[in-house]
């Protein structure tokens, strides 16, 4: 709770357990009687204090100025979906969009998985991939046996990073502009999108400070 007070998220109610301390804010505080946090609260050991958080909605139009942008289409898992929210904004995204049959973002485990990078990057949804075409985003999908090396692909530009749903990948009718691979050297097949997004991620966020610095 406290990554989204200081992000500026509107707390409007603190829970207070036994031995926790509610945040310097305006908002409402109820303390709760011992046993009562552990039977509310969706984790097995929560922290003593719990808030109840607005929801903030991103406006779609913040992509016409964004230069880059994770596209998660169709992402089931909320264990994904968190932490490929929270590669992108350690990476400098400038927004993070879930469209398709994506996990709602703010569902428990994907707030706890992107370990409050949620707070800090703006998240798009409900929106389709053509919409995010539509902002002049080169779009680059990955692949992990087609497509051209990480390594050799220019991501300096505008750029939309898709990346597809763990069971099905890219939906068919994405319009993409090119495809992109992580070189591997091992045997396994690929890596989880996770895994994948933060590699790509971290790839983009590489060139773009190369070319700062030129």
């Amino acid at each position: 709770m406290s990554e989204a007070a200081c992000a500026g998220w509107t707390i409007i109610e603190q829970y207070v357990g036994p031995g926790g301390r509610p945040l310097d804010l305006s908002s409402a505080v109820h303390e709760l009687a011992d046993g009562v946090l552990e039977r509310v609260a969706t984790t097995e050991h929560p922290q003593p204090l719990l808030g109840l958080v607005e929801m903030r909605r991103s406006n779609p139009d913040l992509l016409d100025d964004a230069g880059f942008v994770l596209v998660g289409d169709s992402i089931g898992d909320p264990g994904n979906a968190g932490t490929m929210v929270r590669s992108a904004e350690a990476a400098g995204a400038d927004a993070v969009v879930l469209c398709g049959e994506s996990v709602d973002v703010f569902n428990p485990k994907v707030i706890r998985a992107s370990a409050g990078a949620l707070f800090h990057i703006p998240v798009v949804t409900g929106i389709e991939l053509a919409a995010v075409k539509a902002c002049g985003l080169t779009m680059l999908a990955t692949s992990s046996h087609e497509g051209t090396s990480m390594y050799d692909t220019d991501m300096t530009g505008r750029t939309a990073l898709l990346m597809g749903n763990e069971a099905h990948g890219i939906s068919e009718d994405s319009s993409v502009d090119a495809w992109v691979t992580i070189p591997q050297y091992g045997q396994s097949e690929s890596l989880n999108v996770a895994m994948a997004t933060t590699v790509l991620c971290f790839e983009i966020a590489r060139q773009r400070r190369l070319l700062n610095r030129r």
